[in-house]
Parts: C-alpha cells; sequence; structure tokens
C-alpha cells in the first residue's frame, strides 16, 4: 500500500491529509477499467451494412412483387418454360407364335466331331431362296425409331466431318476391311494353326489395313477349336429367313455361333453390341432347324476386334441369353412379316 499525504491550505494554516484509503480504492477501479476485454464475435461484422440490409428487407416496397410477378419476369429474361414429358419407353412385346429354338429331334451335341473339313455352303439365290429374306436384312427393316434416330445422327455427323464422297469412301474402305478380315481368320481356323504366339508372329504377313485386327483376336483364336462351319449358309425353312455364320466352333469347350465383328471404338460390354446377339440367335435358331447340319448349337459368341491391335472382347452368350434374343428375333420377324403384309396391300391399292 503507498500512502500519498498532500497538502490544503485553510486559512492560511497548511494541513497535511493522508489519502491512502481512498487511492487504493480509485486504483483498484482504475486497474478493471484498463484490463484487456474479449473480442466479440460481432466486432468484424459491418453494422452500417447491416442495418441497410434489415430497412430493405422490413421495406414494404421491396416486397411488392408476387409470384406471377416474377415468374412474368423470368418468362421475359429466359423465355417461356417449357416441361419435358417424360420419354415414353415401348411396351416389351412377346412373339406371337413362340417357334422352337432348338429342333425336337435333335440334342445339342456334347462330344467333339470327326475330323474333316468345316461344313461350307454358299449362298445360292436360287428358286428355293430367291424370296427368303436374310436376318441382316430383316435387322435393318425393323430398327427402333431410337436406333434410327442414332444411326441417322451419327451418319450427318461423319457428313459433316468427310463429306458426301468422303463418307462414301469411308463405308467403302470398312466393307473392304471387313471382307479382308474375315477371309484372314477363315484361312487361320482351316489351316488349324490358331496359336496365339503364331498368329501375333505373322501378323505382319497379313494385309496392312488388318494387322491391328489379326493382333487384336490372337488371344481369342488360341482358345477357338473343332471348327464345324465356315462362312456357310443356314436357312430356317418354317420361318422362312437364312443367313450367312461366320463360324461354328467350340470356344473353350463350349460350340457357339461365333460372329467376328471390328470396331474402332471400345466395346467391352454386351449391350454395346446392339443387335449383334439377336443375329447370332437367329443364325443358331436356322442352323438348328436346317437338315444340312445334323447337330445343335445353343451358345454363341461375339468376337469385337479393334484396328488399333488392342485385346479383343469377347462376348459370350449362353443358352440362357440365346434363348431370351431368339424370342426377341421372332418378334422383329413378326413386325418384318407385318410392314411387308402392309406395304404389298398399299401397292395393291394403289394399283387399282
Amino acid at each position: 500500500m503507498f500512502i500519498i499525504k498532500r497538502v490544503v491550505c485553510v486559512g492560511g494554516i497548511i494541513v497535511p491529509q493522508c489519502t491512502s484509503l481512498l487511492f487504493a480504492s480509485n486504483f483498484s477501479a482504475c486497474h478493471c477499467l484498463t484490463s484487456p476485454k474479449r473480442p466479440s464475435p460481432y466486432s468484424s461484422v459491418d453494422s452500417e451494412r447491416y442495418s441497410s440490409l434489415v430497412k430493405s428487407v422490413m421495406s414494404s416496397r421491396v416486397s411488392s412483387q408476387t409470384p406471377e410477378t416474377l415468374l412474368a419476369e423470368d418468362d421475359h429474361i429466359y423465355g417461356p418454360v417449357v416441361k419435358a414429358q417424360a420419354p415414353s419407353r415401348p411396351q416389351k412385346r412377346a412373339p406371337k407364335t413362340l417357334h422352337p429354338f432348338l429342333h425336337c429331334e435333335e440334342t445339342p451335341e456334347t462330344e467333339e466331331p470327326e475330323s474333316g473339313p468345316p461344313t461350307r455352303i454358299s449362298l445360292n439365290r436360287g428358286q428355293d431362296r430367291s424370296f427368303l429374306p436374310s436376318v441382316t436384312h430383316i435387322l435393318q427393316q425393323t430398327l427402333s425409331p431410337e436406333q434410327i434416330f442414332y444411326l441417322e445422327r451419327w451418319k450427318r455427323r461423319m457428313i459433316a466431318e468427310l463429306g458426301e464422297e468422303g463418307f462414301k469412301q469411308y463405308s467403302q474402305n470398312l466393307f473392304r476391311q471387313g471382307k479382308i478380315f474375315h477371309s484372314a481368320v477363315e484361312d487361320i481356323l482351316t489351316s488349324g494353326t490358331t496359336s496365339e504366339d503364331k498368329i501375333s508372329s505373322e501378323c505382319s504377313e497379313y494385309p496392312p489395313e488388318v494387322q491391328g485386327y489379326m493382333q487384336s483376336i490372337s488371344h481369342i483364336l488360341g482358345d477357338v477349336r473343332a471348327v464345324r462351319a465356315i462362312e456357310s449358309t443356314v436357312q430356317h425353312d418354317a420361318l422362312n429367313y437364312l443367313g450367312i455364320v461366320d463360324c461354328v466352333a467350340r470356344y473353350r469347350g463350349v460350340l457357339c455361333v461365333i460372329d467376328w465383328k471390328t470396331s474402332e471404338k471400345p466395346k467391352p460390354f454386351l449391350s454395346n453390341t446392339y443387335d449383334n446377339p439377336i443375329q447370332v440367335a437367329a443364325y443358331a435358331g436356322a442352323l438348328n432347324s436346317d437338315g444340312n447340319y445334323n447337330y445343335q448349337v445353343e451358345n454363341g459368341l461375339i468376337v469385337v476386334a479393334y484396328k488399333d491391335g488392342s485385346p479383343a472382347h469377347a462376348h459370350q452368350l449362353s443358352s440362357e441369353l440365346m434363348s431370351e434374343y431368339w424370342k426377341r428375333w421372332l418378334v422383329r420377324l413378326e413386325v418384318f412379316t407385318e410392314q411387308r403384309s402392309s406395304n404389298a396391300s398399299s401397292a395393291s391399292m394403289e394399283k387399282r
């Protein structure tokens, strides 16, 4: 404690006074006032701006717009709102008549076939086949509106990029590459040389256009054995259609109808192959009913080869899947028959 004396003059007499207690209390109060304060969470708030915001929100002049006037304003700025309808999915149609996929009098083969060259029945448009449509033609004529849209869109984009003549040349090159590729595969399968290493080493012997494709399928060909048919015509007499199978052979021990496809883009999933599974099922169903073949095929295989040589994708179709795609094929065949009947009626009416 500090004692401070002060001097007071009273009537000319100097009187000393002690103010120690008063000073102590004053000192204590001063200490409390000068101690540091805790920072307030509102210290950083711009009070003027906050006050202005509150006034604007509470003001009746700002809230004068109604939902109707706001919608009208949006209409003026962005245009009228168009409510898109959900795309309607076509109902799944079942075939009117469920024709059997397998021939009742035959049983699927389980043993290796006898040695000998694979069957090759050339397509001969004689009297009995002059009016039979092919599997490819039927599928092209019965594409869904969605498939047609994407196909036409792709075609327009390609023409915009390459021009009419360039697109024509591009299509011709694709067709020619496909023929050369199938011929090269045919040579390998008929020669019996399906070793992956040997095929890879001999890729340079093939035409440049298909070297990448052959490298792509080299690991697939190593699992193909016991070839039964190559580029052979199959015909379904009851359903009146025909087709040409690329290959019938055993893939990893399972007898399959094999379809070789080429692609510039990867197709890792079966859904990426579009109508190819239906095509394979149609070929197998025709083969199973064709008297030129004394065995039945329940399974399928779609091999997608790539031009850049990357490993091909092999999509296997089990007997269950083949049965489902066979039903879809029957529906497409019915639609084709209905279309042809309708066109014939229209032509007959026009002649009258």
